[in-house]
C-alpha cells in the first residue's frame, strides 16, 4: 500500500483503484508504525470507496481496526449522493463521555477514598449482567428515546443545566422510537443507569495540571480539584439497532459491490437510510439518558459522604455518531453527513473530553477552527487499543493489574478480574503521545489533565 507524508503528522494514502477520494492518516512516525500492525490502513482505504464520500477518509492517531470503519475513523458524505453505514458509527451508538466537576479537593477524597469507592460501586451497576435499579414501562422508554436526558431531568433526576451546556443538549432531534425494534427495546429497558462492561468506566479524578489557565477558569476548573468522568453508551439497545439495520441493508442492497461486507450501507435519502438515522438518534438519546441517571446516583453517593458537595456537568460529548453538519467544501458551506466512529467532535471553542486507559491520564481539550478545516471538526476519542482482549487475557492477570493500580494510589472496583486484564493500560497506546499529536497539529488544544483516584469498571 502506498502511503506518503504530506506534512508533519499527516500522511496520505493516494486515491487509486476504486477509491473515490484519498485517505488521510494523522499520526507521527512512531504512531504510524503501531497503526500498521493491524488492518486499520486497509480499512480507511476501503472507506474511501464509499459512494458520495467528500474530500477524504480520515484516520486519527488513536485509530485501530474496527468493524467496517476503523475505530478512530471520520468520513463526510454528500447528502444527495452519499450513504450511511452502521459500520461508520459502530455498535455502541453514542458511546460517549460526560465530565463532572465538584467543589471537592484531592485531599478530601483521599481521606475517604475506600469508602467512596465501595459506595459508588454499590450505587452504579456495572459489568455484564448487572441490571439497573431503575424500572420503567415501554411507553416511558419511548419517551426516553425521543427526549434523551431531558426526560429524567424533568422527572427529578438532575438539573436543567445538566443538559443545556452539552452536545445536542443531550437530545438528537431527528429521533423516532417507532423505528427501533421491539427486540432492541427489550434489550435496553433494564439497562438505563448502568455502565456495562468493556472499556466503560466511572472515574473519580483530580486535576493534575492546567495548560490554559484562562479557559480552565471559564470552565470553573483548578489544580487538585476533583472531577468525575463517566464513559458509557447505549448498551444492548444501541447494539441491536446496529444489528437490525445491518440485516435490513444487506437484504435490500446486498454487498457484492463492496470491497468489505462490513461497509454495508444505504443511501442517506432512502427509506432505510432515513429509518436507520432516526433509530440511531433514539439510541444516542438512550445513551444521554443513561449518563443522566448515573450522574444522579453519583451525586447521591458523594453527598452521603460529603454532605456539602456540589457536582455540575462540564460537558458531554459523543464519539460514535453520525450528524448532519455544515462544513466548508471547495470554499462554500455545505450540509453533509459526518460519521465519527471512535472520534470526538472538535468545533471551535467546544469542550473536548478524552479519557485515557485505566489508571492513566485523561484530558480536557478545546476544539479549534483548524479541526473544522482539516478533519470535519473532529479529533481523537481516547488512547486507542494496540492489543485485542483475547491477547490481553493470555498475557495479563486481573489481580496483578489491580495490585499495580493500588500501588499507584488508585482504588479499583470491577465486575470481574477478567475485565481488568482486558482493559489494562498495557493494551492501549500512550494517551499522552496521542494528545501531543493532536495538540501539536492544532485540531484540539490541551486545557487540563486529570489523573484517577478511583476507578469503577464493568
Amino acid at each position: 500500500m502506498k502511503i506518503k507524508e504530506k506534512s508533519k503528522n499527516i500522511y496520505e494514502i493516494p486515491k487509486e483503484g476504486n477509491m473515490n477520494v484519498p485517505s488521510i492518516v494523522i499520526a507521527d512516525e512512531k504512531m504510524l508504525e503501531t497503526i500498521k500492525k493491524d488492518k486499520t490502513l486497509e480499512q480507511i482505504k476501503n472507506v474511501a470507496t464509499l459512494k458520495g464520500i467528500i474530500k477524504n477518509a480520515i484516520a486519527l492517531p488513536d485509530c485501530h481496526q474496527g468493524y467496517g470503519f476503523p475505530i478512530g475513523g471520520v468520513a463526510a458524505f454528500d447528502i444527495d449522493k452519499g450513504v450511511i453505514s452502521p459500520g461508520g458509527i459502530g455498535y455502541d451508538i453514542n458511546c460517549s463521555v460526560r465530565l463532572l466537576k465538584t467543589n471537592l479537593t484531592k485531599k478530601q477524597v483521599l481521606e475517604k477514598q475506600k469508602q467512596l469507592t465501595d459506595l459508588l460501586y454499590k450505587k452504579i451497576p456495572s459489568g455484564v449482567g448487572r441490571g439497573s435499579h431503575f424500572n420503567l414501562s415501554f411507553k416511558e422508554l419511548d419517551k426516553v428515546l425521543e427526549q434523551g436526558a431531558r426526560y429524567f431531568v424533568e422527572k427529578g433526576f438532575g438539573e436543567k443545566e445538566d443538559y443545556l451546556s452539552t452536545e445536542e443538549q443531550e437530545c438528537m432531534k431527528d429521533c423516532d422510537s417507532s423505528k427501533v425494534s421491539e427486540r432492541a427495546k427489550k434489550r435496553g429497558i433494564g439497562q438505563l443507569g448502568t455502565l456495562g462492561a468493556g472499556n466503560h468506566f466511572l472515574e473519580v479524578q483530580y486535576i493534575d495540571e492546567i495548560f490554559d489557565e484562562e479557559i480552565a477558569k471559564v470552565f470553573g476548573l483548578e489544580k487538585n480539584q476533583i472531577t468525575i468522568m463517566v464513559h458509557c453508551g447505549s448498551r444492548g439497545l444501541g447494539h441491536q439497532v446496529a444489528s437490525d439495520y445491518i440485516k435490513v441493508m444487506e437484504d435490500k442492497y446486498g454487498f457484492e459491490n463492496l470491497v468489505d461486507r462490513e461497509l454495508i450501507n444505504a443511501p442517506i435519502n432512502s427509506e432505510i437510510g432515513k429509518n436507520y438515522y432516526k433509530a440511531m438518534c433514539c439510541a444516542a438519546n438512550f445513551a444521554f439518558a443513561n449518563k443522566q441517571l448515573i450522574t444522579h446516583w453519583v451525586r447521591e453517593a458523594i453527598k452521603e459522604i460529603f454532605p456539602e458537595s456540589k457536582i455540575n456537568v462540564v460537558y458531554d460529548v459523543c464519539h460514535n455518531i453520525a450528524k448532519f453538519e455544515e462544513h466548508a467544501i471547495d470554499g462554500k458551506l455545505k450540509k453533509v453527513l459526518v460519521c465519527r466512529k471512535g472520534a470526538t467532535r472538535s468545533f471551535d471553542k467546544q469542550p473536548v473530553i478524552i479519557p485515557g486507559s485505566m489508571g492513566t491520564s485523561s484530558y480536557l481539550l478545546i476544539g479549534t477552527k483548524k479541526a473544522e478545516e482539516l478533519t470535519f471538526g473532529s479529533t481523537v476519542h481516547g488512547a486507542g487499543r494496540i492489543s485485542s482482549r483475547n491477547s490481553a487475557l493470555k498475557e495479563l492477570k486481573g489481580k496483578e493489574i489491580k495490585q499495580q493500580l493500588n500501588n499507584q494510589g488508585i482504588e479499583v472496583q470491577a465486575g470481574s478480574m477478567q475485565s481488568l486484564a482486558e482493559e489494562a493500560p498495557q493494551v492501549y497506546k500512550d494517551v499522552d503521545e496521542v494528545i501531543k499529536i493532536v495538540d501539536d497539529l492544532g485540531i484540539s488544544k490541551k486545557i487540563a489533565r486529570m489523573k484517577p483516584l478511583i476507578v469503577i469498571k464493568g
